[in-house]
């Protein structure tokens, strides 16, 4: 699996079904910064929902 460094991005959007704890039970600190944007949704339904979005701005 690839490693992103996503840590260094100016933002970023996490696609996640709950707010609940992985399949370990530990929280991933990199929710919580302040430069993530939280979506909770479905990932297909929420990818193709920014999709749309980002298609709007940019046209």
């Amino acid at each position: 699996m690839p490693i992103l460094d996503v840590d260094r991005a100016k933002g970023v959007v996490v696609i996640k079904r709950s707010m609940g704890h992985g399949y370990a039970g530990i929280d991933n600190e990199f929710c919580t910064d302040p430069k993530t944007g939280m979506f909770i949704t479905d990932a297909k339904k929420g990818l193709s929902e920014l999709k749309a979005a980002a298609s709007e701005f940019v046209s």
